[in-house]
């Protein structure tokens, strides 16, 4: 079997890659939605793999895995590893966790970042409200992630957060001291959740990145009480292209709360530090963005012998992210807590995809299946309805003379 193309387009407004072979076998995979343009850099990925083995996983990916980035630079070598895996699986009528070393557990616990409605303010109330929008939702979740401080849309809407004026724009742009009204702002929004949600479910916090360490300090020390799963990309993370470990140990030894990041990070080598010197206490690497599945598991083995945790990253991945967080984390290591449930930007997406759970989540869970591949199949007729313009032929085989 040998790869004859690999292409990318977006299916409503998720980048999609797809793996040819010669021997009419497929393989798909899903992007952030966030991050359409990365698609641009597929050429150079194209001429180094086609011709190559697709079942031979980790031989192609020695030819392309050194030309990826921090996020989102990773995202396409991450995409092309999870469609090789369908490619190899599917070859075989496997599911990819047999691939991966078989199954550890039926059922996965997944958190919920994604499922919520907009925030009306930035009050404590709101945040509360939003918080009761999620323990209603009839997945049941047990875990929840909200973000506070640097992460999200809390600063710019709260007077008086920052001592440095504000950045406008996306993907968290601020860093700097925070006033001591912006502390308490955060620990009281903290309250207010943690009243909605109980003793029996937990709360993790997005908050950064950008806090000085000093801020973080004081704040997680303030929040010791609440018993937060974790507060995560506080100092560095989501869009950043380095690692502090040093500080973040420094945090780490200062507090309670469990610390947390890793979702920007781009294989094996950006966790090494953070993991050999205990310096967060979970890790979250994304396998959109880590470089696949095969890297994740790799990294999640590792940090288990340091006893760090792994809740990965993933709510932007789409229902094809999906299915790949499902066939990764049915084979991790005892330390994985849950993942991050991925939902569909366009929600007609649930009716092109087939072979997930009904209900996907069931009190928190979702339950691994056994189909080939990724363990889904999308209906193509349906889906090519919602191509982007000039990608008509993305699920066409090449002809003969194309080949030539």
């Amino acid at each position: 079997m040998r790869i004859i193309d690999i292409r990318a387009a977006r299916i409503g407004r998720s980048p999609v890659i797809r793996v040819l072979t010669d021997e009419g076998l497929d393989g798909l995979a899903e992007i952030e939605h966030s991050k359409p343009y990365v698609t641009q850099t597929l050429g150079l990925y194209r001429e180094l793999l086609v011709g190559q083995d697709p079942t031979q996983v980790e031989r192609c990916m020695m030819r392309i895995r050194r030309l990826g980035g921090f996020k989102p630079w990773g995202a396409v070598v991450s995409a092309i590893e999870i469609a090789l895996w369908d490619i190899a699986a599917r070859s075989l009528d496997v599911p990819v966790h047999r691939l991966l070393g078989g199954k550890t557990r039926d059922r996965i616990r997944v958190y919920n970042g994604g499922i919520r409605v907009p925030l009306n303010n930035h009050t404590p109330e709101d945040y509360a409200a939003s918080m009761q929008h999620m323990v209603d939702s009839p997945e049941g979740f047990s875990l929840f992630k909200e973000g506070v401080g640097l992460h999200g849309f809390m600063a710019p809407h709260v007077p008086d957060f920052m001592y440095n004026d504000l950045r406008t724009g996306p993907l968290h742009p601020n860093r700097g001291p925070l006033t001591p009204g912006a502390i308490s702002h955060v620990v009281d929004c903290v309250a207010a959740m943690k009243d909605v949600l109980g003793p029996n479910r937990r709360l993790a916090l997005d908050m950064g990145p950008g806090w000085t360490v000093p801020d973080a300090i004081s704040t997680l020390n303030r929040l010791e009480p609440f018993d937060l799963a974790w507060a995560e990309d506080v100092l560095t993370g989501d869009f950043v292209p380095w690692v502090d470990a040093p500080r973040y140990r420094e945090l780490t030894q200062a507090t309670r709360v469990p610390t947390h990041t890793g979702e920007q990070i781009y294989l094996r080598h950006g966790f090494r530090e953070l993991i050999e010197t205990n310096a967060v206490r979970v890790i979250g690497p994304d396998p959109g963005d880590v470089g696949g599945l095969a890297e994740l598991k790799w990294i999640a083995e590792y940090a288990d012998l340091y006893g760090v945790q792994i809740a990965p990253h993933g709510v932007s991945n789409g229902l094809l992210g999906l299915a790949a967080l499902i066939q990764v984390s049915a084979t991790l290591p005892d330390n994985l807590i849950a993942f991050e449930y991925p939902t569909a930007m366009d929600p007609w997406w649930y009716d092109i995809v087939q072979g997930l759970p009904d209900p996907i989540v069931r009190d928190g869970f979702v339950t691994v299946g056994d189909g080939p591949g990724l363990g889904v199949e999308l209906d193509r007729e349906a889906a090519s309805r919602h191509l982007e313009p000039g990608a008509e032929n993305f699920f066409d085989w090449p002809t003969d003379k194309e080949l030539r």
